[in-house]
């Protein structure tokens, strides 16, 4: 497992609570996207917390079947909790080697994952193989740190505060976002008509220090602050007076930027 994609402890709880504000938007955009079909087997990648899971249920018609799936046993077992209701079976599953047949779905949905994988390539291939032919992928990711102010803003103060060593995980959420890259991956894995869209949304948030509690405790930089001997405290603040001088403080409200991938099998 990647050490970018270990969200465990009380990790999954702080994400859902603090940063769901700006992912809770792109997942209706998401699943907006998704066909209705009657009888349509839907897979979820990256899980996460359940945020894409439950909009991703309601939508769907009642005779669909819908598999969540994410690497990480505390993320499925906090989206059990989280997402209430039948009709979704939950599995741990690595992305990169699905333990399910060929041509197994409809439909493959994965809202912010895929850059966490190593093997990028192989990921895109694995959703592939799953989908039955004609067989729908809907995925996104982020767009650079320079179109996202909250995560560039964190990376600044980050830096300012372990100037020698600063904690390196946004470099991975916000590190996959080059469309020829993404084109390039793609058409390896044999996505050869995929579209890519920009889309941008403006995200709103209780505070400043709620957006800074997410992204320093409700992610894998929580561990790489404590390992650099920074108090968790101290950093949040000095994050919220950071990000609190670009977007203002209550609520808060920043813009933010993602790619959306569309490719039929």
């Amino acid at each position: 497992m990647s050490s970018a994609a270990a969200f465990s402890g009380s990790v999954p709880a702080i994400y859902d609570r603090h940063l769901s504000y700006m992912f809770a938007p792109y997942a209706e955009e998401l699943v907006a996207r998704v066909p209705r079909d009657e009888g349509l087997r839907v897979l979820e990648l990256a899980a996460g917390t359940g945020i894409v899971t439950k909009p991703l249920r309601e939508a769907l018609p009642g005779s669909s079947s819908l598999v969540a799936t994410d690497l990480n046993d505390a993320m499925i077992d906090y989206a059990k909790g989280a997402v209430p209701g039948d009709g979704i079976e939950w599995r741990q599953a690595d992305a990169q080697a699905l333990p399910f047949e060929d041509e197994s779905f409809d439909a493959a949905v994965c809202a912010f994952g895929f850059m966490f994988l190593p093997d990028k390539v192989q990921g895109w291939r694995e959703a592939r193989r799953v989908l039955r032919p004609g067989g729908t992928l809907l995925a996104n990711v982020w767009a650079s740190r320079d179109e996202n102010p909250v995560p560039r803003v964190i990376h600044e103060r980050l830096g300012e505060l372990f100037p020698d060593n600063p904690p390196p995980f946004l470099d991975t959420p916000y590190g996959y976002h080059d469309e020829e890259r993404l084109r390039a991956d793609l058409a390896a894995a044999g996505w050869d008509d995929a579209r890519l869209d920009d889309v941008t949304i403006e995200c709103v948030s209780e505070s400043a220090e709620s957006v800074a509690t997410g992204y320093i405790s409700g992610t894998p930089t929580a561990s790489q602050v404590l390992e650099r001997g920074g108090d968790t405290d101290s950093v949040i603040a000095s994050v919220a007076e950071a990000l609190a001088a670009v977007d203002g403080n209550r609520p808060f409200r920043s813009s933010t930027a993602a790619i959306v991938i569309t490719a039929t099998r």
